[in-house]
């Protein structure tokens, strides 16, 4: 008995230090983000019990087309996807970066477990609530599935994953997430995962496309204000966690689109001049001084080809919605 408690005492203790850690990286992070001469935030910390809620909002509002462009390939073109899964008989990790709620994944996964498929499915999300409504989910839908879910870092998650398992990896990277990153940051991105992957290995990256510029700013700037409640979010969750003192009227949600580049950015503007305590630090803002939030870039087909060739893989197939709005890309790992 007292074993068993002096156990649950040292995981306690090592959940208040976790805790404390990632309460420290996140004041850190936002700290040097804020303190910078054109100031930003990350947007990883967009996600919390919150920002999961609105950003699901986001994704079934009429504006925002991304999602049901997605959804239109899994739905109806689940077989050309998974066709290449299963080319051989031999048990595969399906590993999903950023799963979110898995509503699009879903059709894939039930689609292999009907085939009979071997293969674990291992999602991976920063937001360990998301991936508790995944699992209870997938759970009650697909109780044969064989679920293990990862919650951290993409990268940090996917090095748990291969260092526990030496079969092959099937990585999904979905929701166009790649074009959350700057140009450098893609191929950085890129050419880590097909460092960490073995040659052979197979990759589905969504990318959104470039079209109509009012089409993509209009999805960025949605009717229902849920974007703009998305991007609010982080400040009252810096209010909530770090005790820093945000106005939140004293912001507003600005997005941006460059037809020429494909990068939609947003940002929060600042109404007034104003200081905001953060920690031990006192953020300066003047009036109409932006915030960068986040960029969505959007590409085009040379776009998607020369970002696999530079990063060390070959693109094997592209699916593509009803509208050719959005694609799938299957790359491999050379």
């Amino acid at each position: 008995m007292f074993a068993h408690k002096t156990r649950m005492m040292k995981s306690q203790i090592n959940d208040i230090d976790q805790e404390t850690e990632n309460h420290d990286t996140f004041l850190n992070d936002v700290i040097n983000g804020l303190t910078q001469s054109e100031k930003t935030l990350p947007s990883k910390y967009f996600y919390n019990a919150v920002g999961d809620v609105l950003f699901q909002k986001i994704m079934h509002c009429d504006d925002y087309y991304l999602t049901r462009s997605e959804m239109d390939i899994f739905k109806n073109k689940t077989e050309q996807l998974a066709e290449p899964f299963l080319q051989n008989s031999e048990p595969f990790e399906l590993i999903e970066l950023g799963a979110g709620d898995g509503s699009k994944t879903k059709h894939l996964l039930q689609y292999l477990t009907d085939k009979n498929a071997p293969f674990t499915y291992s999602p991976i999300d920063i937001s360990e609530h998301i991936l508790s409504v995944l699992e209870d989910r997938l759970s009650q839908d697909i109780p044969e599935l064989k679920i293990k879910p990862e919650n951290g870092d993409y990268f940090d998650a996917l090095k748990r994953i291969c260092d526990r398992s030496n079969q092959r990896k099937v990585v999904l990277f979905l929701g166009s997430n790649i074009g959350n990153m700057v140009y450098e940051d893609a191929i950085a991105f890129c050419s880590k995962l097909s460092s960490m992957l073995s040659p052979k290995d197979l990759v589905l990256i969504g990318f959104d496309l470039k079209k109509d510029p009012q089409t993509i700013l209009q999805a960025y700037n949605d009717s229902t204000g849920y974007t703009a409640q998305f991007n609010l979010n982080l400040l009252q969750r810096m209010n909530d966690e770090l005790h820093a003192d945000f106005e939140l009227n004293q912001f507003v949600h600005y997005p941006t689109y460059n037809p020429q580049t494909g990068a939609c950015k947003s940002f929060l503007i600042s109404q007034q001049d104003q200081t905001v305590q953060l920690g031990d630090e006192e953020i300066s803002f003047k009036k109409y001084e932006p915030i960068f939030m986040e960029v969505s870039r959007k590409f085009s087909l040379a776009d998607i080809r020369n970002l696999a060739e530079k990063t060390g893989f070959e693109p094997i197939s592209h699916n593509y919605d009803s509208k050719q709005w959005f694609t799938d890309v299957l790359w491999q790992v050379k």
